[in-house]
Parts: C-alpha cells; structure tokens; sequence
C-alpha cells in the first residue's frame, strides 16, 4: 500500500463516516479503482486504523458534550443516565448482527460486488430524502426509538448503507430534533467502534505489526483531519435540511456502481 492509496483511503474515511453516503460503500469503490483485492491482512489493519481515527475525531469534537455526560452521570442525574441507556440499547442490533450476519453478508457482497452496493445507495438516497421532507418536531429519545436507531445502525453492516445517514433518517422520522439525532447519531457508534477495534487489536496484533507503519500512521492522520471538519458540517447539514442533495450524490454513485 503507497502512501498516496493511504492518504486517498484516509480522507474517503474521514469523510464518508459522517457524510451520509456510506464510508463501507465508498472504501469498497475506491478498492476497485485501484484495481486491487485488497481483503488480506493490510486491507483489514488500514480499516482498523482508519476506523479509530474517526472514532477520536468524533470523541474530539462532542468532548464537551462526553465530558457533561460523565459528569452527570456520576452525579446520577438522571436525563444523563438515560442518554447513556439508550446508547447501551442502541448498540444491542448491531451487535448481534455483527456477531450472527457478518460472515453471511460478506458472502453476498462478494457474489454481487459494486452492483449490491449501488442498490444498497439507493436505500440510502431513499432514507435521505424521505428524513430531509420530515416536519420539525421534538421528541424525546426513549428505550423504544434508540433501539429502532439501533436497528438501522446495524443495517449499515450492509456496503452502501450510511450508518450515519441510516441513524439519522430515522431519528428525524421518529420525530428527534435534528440536532439532537446528529449527535446521537455520532455519539452511539464510538462504544462500538472502540470495541471492534479492541477485538481486531487484540486478536490480530501480528497483523498490525507486519504492516509499514508509517503509511498506517499518514492513513490516520488523513482519515482523522478530514473526520473533524465532515462531522462539523454535517451537523450543520442536518440542522439546515440539506440531505436532498446527498440523496442526489447517492443516486449518481449507485447508477456508477450498477452500470459502470
């Protein structure tokens, strides 16, 4: 893997993570153009790699917000308290499809490669506009919406199904002010990530050390630069109900996917 593959895989992360138009999809696509398999040991480290970075930009950028959570909670407040079981709750689907599904979906995805993730972006574009024409509401989270959330987080196993745009789409269908369901959004995927990437850590530590880590470190500073400023302007996206224009990105790119 060059340093410039790096750079190129690091900002599509970076970007693609909170953008609405799926950062599997877009990594698998990038993948393609390369024109290389990467599905050995290197591909698998650089994902990790390029995964914590978000995961930080995101624990960077809501550290005040994390750090109020903490607070209160140990002050057993109790909206904080709830915040944080309706982030447990949301994480129950996507665990359980993790652990059950994976193996299955990434058999389908090979049989079908870039034509199943351009049907895939069509979902998205989908859930975009559907979430970008919903009225202005404030609901409150409850046990019942976060595992909803929950469900169409772990959709996002799926390549071409934004985790972000997923989560968010439903949040603002459910009713959650859009600022709230970005945070949200953001926030209930970093306990998962810093998992993962545990257990990637822990069981494939050969792995991380056969790989140069000078290109895995320009990877990271690359997916968590462009991670910070995609995470800010989404929110801004949300709050401004500008989702239309991604939904209209993920169509292009699905009709790339499916024809090209």
């Amino acid at each position: 893997m060059e340093f410039l593959e790096a750079i190129i895989l690091g900002i599509v992360q970076g970007l693609t993570e909170f953008l609405p138009v799926s950062s599997s999809g877009h990594l698998e696509i990038i993948k393609h153009v390369f024109g290389k398999d990467k599905s050995g040991e290197e591909n698998l480290v650089m994902t990790v790699v390029l995964h914590f970075a978000t995961a930080l930009s995101t624990i960077f950028v809501f550290r005040k917000d994390i750090n109020t959570i903490f607070k209160k909670t140990v002050k057993k407040e109790k909206d904080e308290i709830n915040f944080i079981i309706f982030i447990i709750c949301s994480m129950i689907p996507a665990i359980i499809v993790g652990f059950v599904f994976e193996s299955k979906i990434k058999t389908l995805f090979e049989l079908k490669g870039l034509v199943f993730v351009g049907m895939m972006l069509i979902i998205t574009a989908a859930l975009l506009l559907l979430a970008d024409k919903a009225k202005k509401s404030d609901k409150s989270l409850n046990i019942k919406n976060s595992l909803i959330i929950g469900i169409a987080q772990a959709l996002a196993i799926f390549p071409g199904i934004s985790r972000s745009g997923a989560t968010i789409s439903t949040s603002v269908l459910l009713g959650i002010d859009k600022e709230k369901a970005a945070k949200f959004s953001f926030l209930m995927v970093v306990p998962l990530i810093i998992g993962k990437i545990s257990y990637d850590l822990i069981f494939k530590i050969e792995s991380l050390l056969s790989v140069n880590l000078t290109i895995l470190l320009v990877g990271f500073l690359s997916s968590f630069l462009t991670g910070l400023i995609s995470c800010k302007l989404m929110i801004y996206f949300v709050k401004k109900s500008k989702l239309k224009y991604f939904s209209l990105y993920c169509i292009i790119v699905a009709l790339f996917c499916i024809f090209i």
